[in-house]
C-alpha cells in the first residue's frame, strides 16, 4: 500500500527503545514444542519483571489474554508456538485491546513460523527485542470473525499442510503443501467451491474443484515462500486446482525449477474474499494451524492492527 516506514512504527527502526511502562506478563504454554523450556522462560521472565501465567488446557491462553487486557497490561509476551500466539491474539481481539497491548513472541513451539517471519531467533532473543528491537503495527487476517496472524488454509487436511517439511518447501514452492500430502490427496474428494475476492479494487471470481486454497497474511506460499508483506493490507492467495497426483509433482517442478507459472495454480493478492462450498456441507480450514469448519467463510484484512515487537531480521516489504 506504499506506507512509509515511519507511518507504521511506534518507534524508529534504528537504536534501542525505551522500556515499556506498566505491567508486563508472559503467557507460557508448558506443553509447546519439546516441553523443556518452562524453567528457562520462568528464569528470564522473573529477572526482567514479568508476571508469569501458565496455560493449563486448550483455549486457556485466550482467557489469560483477556484477563491481561482487563488489567491494562501494556506488554504481553507469548512463550509458545503459533497456536498459542493465535489464542492470545484472539483473546486481545475479543477484549478490544489490540490497540493498547503490545505482543512479544518468545518462540518455544515446534515450527515457530510467525516468530521466524518477524526475526525472532529463540527464547532469550524474544525477551531481548522487547528492550532493543522495534515495535511495529502489522496486519491481521479475520476469518468468520476470528483473527489470524499467519494463514488460513482450506482443503487438504490440516496435518498435510501444517506438517510440510522445509525441504519440500524449498524444492516445490507453493505446491509443497500438496506434494507433502500426496497420501491424503489420493483420498481427498476435492473442494467444490465458489471464491469471490477483491483484488486491486476489482472483483475476482473463481469456481471449480480445488485441492486447496492458501490464504497468507504473514505467510507467503509462492516464489520463495516465507514471510509475506504483512503491512500492505493484502492477503497472498493461492488456488491449487484439483489434478491427478502425477500432475501435482510435475507442476511443482515446473514452478520451482523453471520459475514458470502453471495451468492449475492461480495466485493473486486481495483485501477481502469469500470461500463457499458449492455442493453444500462444510469445508475444513486450518487457521494458524488450528482446525476449523465452515460452509461459507468470509475473510478480510484488518490493516496495521497488531502491535508487535520485531527482531532486526524483520523486513516488512520483503
Amino acid at each position: 500500500m506504499g506506507n512509509a516506514i515511519e507511518s507504521v512504527l511506534d518507534e524508529p527502526v534504528a537504536g534501542a527503545m525505551p522500556q515499556t511502562d506498566g505491567e508486563r506478563r508472559v503467557v507460557v504454554n508448558p506443553t509447546s514444542g519439546t516441553a523443556n523450556h518452562t524453567e528457562r522462560v520462568r528464569e528470564i521472565a522473573a529477572e526482567r519483571g514479568y508476571r508469569i501465567e501458565e496455560t493449563e488446557r486448550p483455549g486457556h491462553a485466550t482467557e489469560l489474554a483477556k484477563a491481561a487486557a482487563a488489567d491494562d497490561v501494556c506488554l504481553l509476551a507469548v512463550a509458545g508456538g503459533d497456536g498459542t500466539l493465535h489464542e492470545v491474539v484472539h483473546g486481545l481481539w475479543e477484549a478490544d485491546a489490540l490497540d493498547r497491548t503490545t505482543v512479544a513472541v518468545v518462540p518455544v513451539g515446534t515450527k515457530n513460523i510467525f516468530a521466524t517471519n518477524i526475526g525472532i531467533r529463540g527464547i532469550e532473543h524474544g525477551f531481548d527485542v522487547v528492550e532493543t528491537g522495534a515495535r511495529r503495527r502489522i496486519d491481521l487476517g479475520v476469518a468468520g470473525g476470528e483473527p489470524f496472524a499467519l494463514s488460513c488454509i482450506a482443503g487438504l487436511p490440516a496435518d498435510a499442510s501444517v506438517a510440510t517439511t522445509d525441504e519440500l518447501k524449498e524444492r516445490f514452492g507453493s505446491l509443497a503443501f500438496v506434494v507433502g500430502g500426496l497420501q491424503e490427496v489420493t483420498r481427498f474428494d476435492g473442494l467444490h467451491i465458489d471464491l469471490a475476492a477483491v483484488a486491486d479494487g476489482e472483483e475476482v471470481r473463481w469456481s471449480g474443484d480445488a485441492l486447496c486454497v492458501l490464504v497468507g497474511n504473514a505467510r507467503r506460499f509462492v516464489k520463495e515462500g516465507g514471510q509475506a508483506d504483512v503491512e500492505d493490507g493484502l492477503f497472498d492467495v493461492v488456488i491449487i486446482e484439483e489434478m491427478p497426483t502425477g500432475d501435482v509433482v510435475a507442476e511443482a517442478l515446473i514452478q520451482r525449477i523453471l520459475g514458470q507459472s502453471t495451468e492449475h495454480v492461480h495466485h493473486f493478492r486481495a483485501s477481502d474474499l469469500t470461500i463457499e462450498r458449492r455442493d453444500g456441507g462444510s469445508i475444513d480450514f486450518s487457521l494458524d494451524g488450528e482446525p476449523r469448519m465452515h460452509d461459507r467463510l468470509p475473510l478480510h484484512v484488518r490493516h496495521l492492527t497488531l502491535r508487535i515487537c520485531v527482531g532486526p531480521g524483520y523486513d516488512p516489504f520483503r
